[in-house]
C-alpha cells in the first residue's frame, strides 16, 4: 500500500509540472488556425477533436464526472447532461458573437473541476455538513460555462459568415468525438484499478488532485487575467500620453 501511495505521489507531481505547462497554452495554434481556415467541414471536426483531447480542464471535469460511475445508462446520462449543456452555449455564443475574457472563463471552469472532486469525495455531506446539489442539474449548468469556454477559442478564428452554423456544427461534432474517445480511454483506466484492492487510495489521490489541480489552474487563470488586465492599462495609458505630447498642428491662412 505505502508502495502505491508513494507512486501516486510521483505521478502526481508529473501532472502538475504538465497542467503547469499546458496551462498558457490551451487555445489553437497558429497551424490550426490556418487548417481551419482553409474551410472544410471535415476539417472543423477534426480541429474539434483535438481541441477536445488537448483540452486538459474539460477532460478532468469528465474525469470526475465518470469516476464513480459503475452504471453504463448513468455514464450516458450525465455525458449527455454535459454534451447538451455545452453545445447550448457553444452554439449560441459563437452564432451571435457572445465574448467573454478566456481567463476568467478558464478560472471558473477550473473551479467546475474542484467542484466535481469535492462531490466525490462526499465533501458536502462531510465538511460542510449540507445536502450535496443536485448533480445532474450542476453538470448540466457547469456544461453551459464549459461551452463559453469552448466558443471563445472558436471566435478566435475569422469564421465564414455565410457557413457560420454548419461550421460552429462541424466544431462541435468533433468537440463530441474527441471527448467520447477520451471518455473510452478513463473508463477504461478506472475499470483497471476499481478491480484492485487499493482502488478507494486511487479514487482519494485522484480527487484530491483534481481539487488542487483544480484551484493551481484557477490561480495562474486568475493571474493571466489580472496581467491582460494591466497590459491594457498600459496600452491605454501610454496611448493618452501620446496623443497628449503630440503637438497640435494648425494652418494659418497668409495674405499675400
Amino acid at each position: 500500500m505505502l508502495s502505491v501511495i508513494k507512486q501516486s505521489q510521483w505521478l502526481l507531481v508529473a501532472f502538475i509540472a504538465l497542467f503547469a505547462s499546458l496551462a498558457s497554452g490551451h487555445g489553437m495554434s497558429d497551424t490550426e488556425k490556418q487548417i481551419i481556415m482553409a474551410g472544410g467541414n471535415l476539417r472543423y471536426i477534426w480541429i474539434g477533436a483535438t481541441h477536445m483531447l488537448s483540452g486538459y480542464d474539460h477532460l478532468a471535469f469528465v474525469f470526475g464526472i465518470v469516476f464513480f460511475l459503475t452504471k453504463f445508462k448513468d455514464i450516458i446520462k450525465y455525458i449527455t447532461a454535459f454534451t447538451i449543456g455545452h453545445s447550448i452555449t457553444l452554439i449560441i455564443a459563437t452564432f451571435n458573437t457572445i465574448q467573454v475574457n478566456y481567463f476568467l472563463i478558464d478560472a471558473v471552469i477550473a473551479l467546475s473541476v474542484c467542484y466535481i472532486a469535492f462531490h466525490n469525495i462526499n465533501g458536502f455531506k462531510k465538511y460542510l455538513k449540507i445536502k450535496a446539489p443536485n448533480m445532474l442539474a450542476m453538470i448540466f449548468s457547469l456544461g453551459l460555462i464549459h461551452g463559453l469556454g469552448l466558443s471563445t477559442r472558436l471566435q478566435q478564428l475569422p469564421l465564414d459568415p455565410d457557413q457560420l452554423l454548419i461550421n460552429i456544427i462541424s466544431f462541435n461534432v468533433g468537440i463530441e468525438l474527441g471527448q467520447i474517445f477520451a471518455l473510452t480511454l478513463m473508463l477504461l483506466l478506472i475499470a483497471i484499478f476499481r478491480k484492485s484492492y487499493f482502488f478507494p487510495t486511487f479514487s482519494k489521490i485522484s480527487n484530491y488532485f483534481l481539487i488542487f489541480t483544480g484551484a493551481f489552474l484557477f490561480l495562474m487563470q486568475m493571474h493571466g487575467y489580472e496581467h491582460s488586465t494591466n497590459t491594457d492599462e498600459l496600452t491605454v495609458t501610454t496611448e493618452q500620453k501620446i496623443k497628449q505630447k503630440t503637438p497640435i498642428k494648425t494652418t494659418h491662412d497668409t495674405i499675400d
